[in-house]
């Protein structure tokens, strides 16, 4: 009998390994992705970026398409590759010979033939990347779906740049934004060249965690944007969010252009003619340092929620 129970236990440990394997080393499965919170797919987007299908060649609506801008992934927003390194190879689906840096992941496809191309951030499936073929100097092709992505005109992207606390909190919620194509976590507003979490923990670089945020400003504006940073933090709280304590965690927004400075100062008086005294600074952009890579979307890779973020309705 107990030798039966150990049998049993060492099957259900292995399996349980198995699942953990998975899905740390072959990305999102299905279910994980319907957790996020994506852009709802037609049944023909689940086709490609879910079940791994194909587009008819020549049907795509991006096959010919040479505007100045960005394509990311239809499913995530993710950034994934620019108008710059697309070009006509004539095989019948849009062709890219590079993708943004670390937004395309590649895994051997199931043929065991060709390598297939998914999206870093939601593990969608975009296509095959085929090289040795001479088409441009980069001796590169990406073969995407068109369905698997989505323009954006080069002057419809904006960033922005907040501080509200830990950076994990902020850019937890800043995702949730509509029209956010893609955010990052780092440092900004110190002296210290290239600063790393461990010294700007220290406060002695002069740095706050920060979030950048990149947007679509034909799905929504920057006062929507920064609506929803001051009602995910306490900006009345000088030098700390919650239990976290220091001149890194200050509340600030480091503007990038005139109007979301004056956009900024007219969200600051409403609050105080709440009778908030609010501490937020606002500081013109400076050099920002992209945080280490275990920091980056830190809720979604742990499935957790902030402790020190909680929206609260403002305006």
């Amino acid at each position: 009998m107990l030798k039966h129970l150990n049998t049993i236990l060492f099957f259900l440990i292995a399996i349980t390994a198995l699942v953990i394997f998975q899905k740390t080393f072959k990305g999102y499965n299905h279910k994980d992705m319907k957790e996020q919170n994506y852009n709802q797919l037609t049944s023909e987007e689940k086709y490609i970026l879910i079940d791994k299908g194909t587009e008819q060649p020549f049907t795509g609506k991006y096959n010919k398409h040479d505007e100045a801008g960005f394509y990311s992934c239809k499913q995530c927003n993710s950034l994934l590759y620019t108008s710059d390194s697309k070009f006509s190879s004539g095989c019948g689906w849009p062709s890219f010979d590079d993708e943004i840096p670390g937004k395309v992941r590649k895994e051997t496809d199931s043929d065991g033939r060709r390598t297939e191309i998914l999206c870093q951030t939601c593990g969608g499936h975009l296509g095959h990347v085929f090289v040795g073929e001479g088409f441009t100097p980069k001796n590169t092709r990406h073969c995407v779906n068109s369905l698997s992505l989505q323009f954006i005109k080069k002057e419809n992207l904006e960033t922005a740049i907040f501080a509200s606390g830990c950076f994990w909190g902020t850019e937890y919620w800043l995702k949730k934004g509509k029209g956010v194509i893609s955010t990052s976590v780092g440092y900004t507003g110190g002296q210290t060249v290239k600063p790393t979490y461990d010294e700007v923990c220290t406060g002695q670089t002069g740095h706050a965690e920060a979030v950048k945020v990149v947007f679509d400003r034909s799905k929504t504006t920057f006062e929507d944007l920064a609506k929803l940073y001051f009602e995910t933090h306490d900006p009345t709280h000088v030098n700390r969010q919650g239990p976290d304590v220091g001149t890194q965690y200050r509340s600030e927004v480091f503007y990038t252009t005139p109007q979301q400075k004056e956009v900024t100062e007219k969200l600051i008086k409403t609050l105080e003619e709440q009778g908030l005294k609010v501490a937020t600074q606002i500081t013109e952009e400076a050099v920002f340092y992209d945080g280490e890579e275990y920091h980056q979307d830190y809720y979604n890779k742990t499935k957790n929620s902030p402790y020190c973020h909680i929206y609260k309705k403002k305006f």
